[in-house]
């Protein structure tokens, strides 16, 4: 009897009572719940709480942190393994689990294994204090003496209680990126993917937001947001197959890409951002653009960024050291503060004069610029400007002297013959290939030893991997090539911000095809899209806002009509769209007339003065969405204090008797006074021109704007008195 009694003490000595885990940001809690020899569960997302037992009590929702393939139900699992005596189930229990206290967050680390194996998942959750955001990700090592493969391998799993749930995602193809598509949750599977290899953004994005009461709603109703921080393909799946809970699985996506695992190696998932806001849609986006600006998820994300021009649509390939002087003496006129030489300088044995050739040969072609590069910054310097210039490093064609050199460089097994992409000759550089990555990394390297004072890149990318295979990667790791990509590419993105960290970079590929938070960590900013249409922008940027914050959004003024639409717009319009984000130009100053300059010197004045730290740094209201069908947009960006604000609204649209709304406001403190001046008029009033009016007021009764015709817009500074 003693020795029973012993026993039974021991035993509660041992095992360990369930333990709450509150992952927690200011506004939001992720409740766990760990227990010895269980599966780890994740019980709660939602506002904070402290108090796990009424979640217990309210509720049913009981789901695994991390469900494995093999042991658990019958729903799509977040991992799928094969061990190397073939068993592909999976069971595993928690074991452990540590909180860190960082900088500004707590990361939160559950170590799992596997009841049979020495394999093991760490579950981790990083919970920002500055931010509503969580991220959520795994670390799957493998302990057993003989390889694992991984067939499925997810960042997370998030369970949401069913409901009238509506779920909105962005698609789109060049020149019409971004696409806001909304519907309501449905029994069975929904799915967004990409498979491109290289521009995850490009047809459907890794972001999508959950709307928990209804039809999705700008700033009000519980919503939820997963964004994937990652730039290869991807998938994010929701299972729904029961009435009770949708299942949300998010990661790389697992077609072709098995990855194997050595005794002792590791597998790091990309992080899972969660966001989750009671004020709709623009409360989960105000919360991305905060963790990213204050978190470096956008590299130098509190940084205001200058003004520039870009010679792409002004001159194409037909690059010339005199009209790149010309160019730059328009930028110095019209008041903006970066020029930037694009596409077609460059080329020795090819010449760029077409955009067939030359990728990967990035030495000046001295027949266009007989003085070089240097001549060329020099230039700016003079001018008071700063400098910048376009490569695509990741690229060759097979007209190069890097490919006759390193034909075994390129993305293709080496069994097949490579089938070319843009101008039938373009093909990708292999990233998994360490020699790639310093060649890659050179390509920068060499531009800043030649012209040290390079203050601006543009990183483009134009092709997709269409010829899977590797020169490099072993037999038994083809299928590492997806993933591999885009660990080299960030290790040389890496290696790039170590050694020139104020070095501004933007992200380009075939326009916004790399808007991703895999990537931004590296880049300053990214090129919205190729489409320069202001029409057309209002919709892909309004999409693109949804997860990413505005002074990481480059938005350019083009030339009307526009090359892409062939649309004729105003200068002001197109001023004011452009204004809404990091403002630019895309086009020869010399091709406005003395009443256009002298316009667009006064905008460029106006944003850099007044305009440019309230829409880069301030707290962005979508109000009036351009997908409503009313002809109609309005925005307002206020800073943190809600002491200053710049509204926009748009027109778009015309008929006989075409319906006006009234313009609400939002984001503004209810109870303070705010004078109201419209800017950038070309001499227009309105009737409320210098009135005074309350937070509460504008918010809740709003103004009349008398936008009068097709693309008139209006632009209004609030400030508290």
């Amino acid at each position: 009897m003693r020795t029973r009694l012993t026993l039974i003490a021991l035993l509660a000595t041992t095992l360990l009572p369930a333990k709450d885990i509150f992952v927690s940001t200011p506004q939001t809690t992720l409740l766990l719940k760990a227990e010895e020899g269980k599966p780890l569960h994740v019980s709660y997302y939602g506002e904070r709480i402290s108090d796990a037992e009424q979640v217990y009590r309210a509720f049913s929702l009981w789901n695994e942190a991390y469900p494995a393939f093999g042991t658990s139900d019958t729903f799509v699992p977040a991992l799928s393994v094969r061990h190397a005596d073939g068993n592909m189930s999976t069971e595993l229990v928690y074991q452990s689990d540590t909180e860190v206290k960082e900088a500004n967050s707590t990361l939160y680390t559950v170590t799992m294994k596997d009841k049979l194996y020495d394999f093991y998942v760490d579950v981790c959750y990083r919970a920002y204090q500055n931010a509503d955001v969580i991220e959520a990700w795994s670390v799957i090592r493998n302990g057993e003496k003989k390889p694992v493969t991984l067939l499925k391998y997810a960042s997370a799993f998030l369970p949401v209680r069913q409901g009238d749930v509506w779920v909105s995602h962005e698609h789109g193809d060049w020149g019409a990126e971004a696409e806001v598509s909304e519907q309501p949750l449905m029994p069975g599977i929904f799915e967004v993917h990409d498979v491109t290899g290289t521009k995850n953004a490009y047809k459907n994005r890794p972001n999508i937001m959950l709307s928990l009461d209804g039809k999705p709603k700008e700033n009000s109703g519980r919503t939820i947001g997963a964004v994937l921080c990652w730039s290869g393909n991807f998938r994010i799946t929701i299972d729904t197959n029961d009435k009770k809970v949708h299942h949300l699985l998010a990661g790389i996506d697992d077609t072709n890409s098995q990855y194997t695992l050595a005794k002792g190696e590791s597998f790091t998932t990309p992080e899972l951002a969660l966001a989750y806001s009671d004020e709709g849609m623009g409360g989960v986006s105000r919360s991305y653009h905060r963790w990213a600006r204050l978190n470096d998820k956008v590299h130098n994300g509190t940084g205001l960024r200058k003004t520039l021009l870009n010679s792409w649509e002004g001159v194409y390939l037909n690059i010339t050291e005199e009209g790149m002087f010309k160019m730059m003496d328009g930028v110095k006129e019209v008041g903006a503060e970066l020029f930037v030489m694009d596409d077609g300088w460059f080329g020795g044995k090819y010449k760029r004069s077409v955009d067939d050739c030359a990728l990967g040969d990035w030495v000046t072609d001295r027949d266009k610029l007989p003085n070089g590069v240097p001549a060329l910054e020099k230039a700016c310097t003079e001018r008071g400007l700063k400098w910048g210039i376009w490569i695509e490093p990741e690229m060759t064609n097979t007209k190069s002297e890097l490919y006759e050199k390193h034909p075994d460089w390129v993305v293709c097994h080496p069994s097949r013959e490579p089938r070319p992409g843009r101008g039938g000759t373009q093909l990708c550089l292999d990233m998994s290939n360490p020699e790639v990555q310093d060649f890659v990394f050179g390509v920068v390297d060499n531009i800043m030893k030649e012209t040290p004072n390079t203050y601006y890149i543009k990183w483009d990318d134009n092709y997709q991997i269409n010829n899977f295979g590797s020169h490099y990667l072993t037999a038994d790791k083809q299928s590492h090539l997806y993933v591999d990509f885009h660990l080299g590419l960030v290790k040389t993105l890496k290696r790039v911000r170590e050694k020139y960290p104020n070095l501004v970079i933007q992200c380009c590929a075939s326009g916004g095809g790399r808007v991703n938070y895999g990537l931004m960590p590296y880049f300053d900013e990214f090129w919205v899209s190729d489409n320069t249409d202001a029409k057309q922008r209002l919709f892909i940027q309004w999409g693109t806002s949804m997860y990413f914050p505005v002074n990481a959004m480059a938005q350019h003024v083009s030339a009307s009509p526009n090359h892409q639409t062939g649309r004729r717009i105003p200068l002001k319009f197109r001023f004011d769209v452009a204004m809404s984000g990091r403002l630019g130009m895309e086009m020869k100053p010399s091709d406005l007339s003395a009443e256009e300059m002298k316009f667009a010197q006064g905008a460029f004045k106006l944003y850099k003065e007044t305009i440019r730290p309230l829409v880069q740094l301030g707290d962005q209201y979508r109000i009036i969405s351009p997908y409503e069908g009313k002809g109609f947009a309005s925005q307002l960006f206020a800073n943190e204090q809600k002491t200053k604000a710049v509204f926009f609204a748009y027109r778009f649209e015309t008929a006989v008797n075409f319906p006006r709304p009234r313009f609400y406001f939002a984001g503004l403190n209810p109870d303070a006074k705010y004078r109201l001046n419209q800017v950038n008029a070309n001499g227009r009033r309105d009737h409320w021109e210098g009135a005074t009016m309350t937070g509460k007021f504008l918010m809740q009764q709003g103004v009349e704007i008398n936008l009068n015709g097709e693309y008139d817009s209006c632009v209004i500074l609030l400030e508290q008195v």
